[in-house]
C-alpha cells in the first residue's frame, strides 16, 4: 500500500507553517511523528494534496516547566522522550504511566504527544490522560493563538477543535494539588494494540481523608475520550472504601454506551470499563495508603 500523491512542504519557521496551513486548509495534513498519519495515508483513508512537515520548526522539541508550576509540552516532543523524563515521572506520573502503554518503544521514539492528541483516536491513551489532567491545548493560526481546554477539545471520532488552518502548538497542564494520586489502567488484546478500554484517574483527597476533587476519563468506549462524571460525583466525599468502589464500578457500567466491533461487543466493553474504573480507583487508594503509612 502506498499513500496518494501529495506536494511536500518543509517550512523552516512556525510562521511559515501557519501560512501554508492558512493557504491550503483542509487540502493539507501536518506531519510530526507520522505514526498515525502515515498508516492513514497508506490505507487511502485520507488523501491530502499537501503534506506540511513541521519537524524542522525550532523551539517545539523540548518540554519545560511553566512559571506557576506545571508543564508545557510542545508539538515535537516525542512520546519516548517524555516517558524517560525523571522530572515528569515525579510531578506528572499519570502521563509517564500511560506513555509506557502506548504501542511499542519503536513507535514512541517517533510519535509525538501532541500528534496523538490531534489525531484524537478515542482508543488512544493520550486523549484520556489529558482529559484527566484538565490540560489546555494551545492552537495557532496565521491570525493568532487560542487556548482550548481538554473538555472542549475532543469533538467526535478523530475530530478536534483544531480548524484546517490551525496547528496544535503545545499542550499544558498544571501541577497536581497536594494529596493528589493518579492511576492509568487499560486492557488490550495484545501488548501494544489499541486498548478495548482504558481509564485515567486523578483524585485529590482532603485533610479528612475523603475525596475532595477528581477527574476520571475513559478511552475506547465512545467517539471521544469520555469523562465519567457519574463516577466522579459518586466518589466525591467518600473515602474510597469498598462500598464506594463497588458503587463506582456500577456507575461506570451505567455511564457508557460503547460501540461494538470485531474486537469486542458493547456489553463486553461496558463491563470492562467498569472493572478498569475499580482497578484505577483501587490503585489510587493503595498509593494514598502507602503514603499514609510511611
Amino acid at each position: 500500500m502506498k499513500p496518494p500523491r501529495f506536494a511536500y512542504h518543509a517550512p523552516a519557521t512556525v510562521g511559515e507553517a501557519l501560512e501554508l496551513l492558512g493557504g491550503y486548509g483542509d487540502q493539507s495534513k501536518v506531519l510530526a511523528g507520522g505514526q498515525s498519519l502515515i498508516p492513514v495515508l497508506s490505507f487511502r483513508l485520507s488523501a491530502p494534496e499537501h503534506l506540511i512537515d513541521i519537524n524542522r520548526l525550532p523551539g517545539l522539541g523540548e518540554f519545560s516547566r511553566l512559571p506557576a508550576g506545571g508543564w508545557r509540552i510542545p508539538a515535537l516532543v516525542r512520546q519516548r522522550q517524555a516517558e524517560r523524563s525523571a522530572a515528569l515521572a515525579e510531578s506528572a506520573p499519570l502521563l509517564t504511566e500511560a506513555l509506557a502503554q502506548v504501542a511499542h518503544p519503536q513507535i514512541r521514539n517517533r510519535g509525538t504527544i501532541c500528534g496523538s492528541l490531534a489525531h484524537a483516536d478515542s482508543s488512544a491513551e493520550m486523549p484520556a490522560v489529558m482529559l484527566a489532567l484538565n490540560a489546555r491545548m494551545t492552537i495557532a493560526s496565521a491570525s493568532g493563538t487560542r487556548v482550548v481546554g481538554a473538555d472542549d477539545f475532543f469533538l467526535f471520532h478523530m475530530t478536534t477543535a483544531i480548524s484546517p488552518d490551525e496547528l496544535l502548538l503545545a499542550v499544558e497542564f498544571d501541577d497536581a494539588a497536594p494529596r493528589t494520586y493518579t492511576s492509568f489502567t487499560e486492557f488490550a488484546p495484545r501488548k501494544g494494540d489499541f486498548c478495548l478500554a482504558g481509564v485515567a484517574a486523578t483524585v485529590t483527597f482532603g485533610e479528612d481523608g475523603t475525596v475532595a476533587d477528581c477527574r476520571v476519563a475513559a478511552a475506547g468506549v465512545a467517539a471521544t475520550p469520555l469523562r465519567l462524571r457519574p463516577v466522579e460525583d459518586l466518589i466525591t466525599g467518600s473515602a474510597l472504601d469498598a462500598d464506594a468502589l463497588t458503587a463506582a464500578q456500577r456507575a461506570a457500567r451505567d455511564a457508557v454506551n460503547p460501540p461494538g466491533d470485531v474486537h469486542a461487543d458493547a456489553a463486553y466493553r461496558r463491563q470492562l470499563v467498569s472493572v478498569l474504573v475499580r482497578r484505577a480507583l483501587s490503585a489510587v487508594k493503595a498509593k494514598k495508603g502507602s503514603d499514609d503509612g510511611a
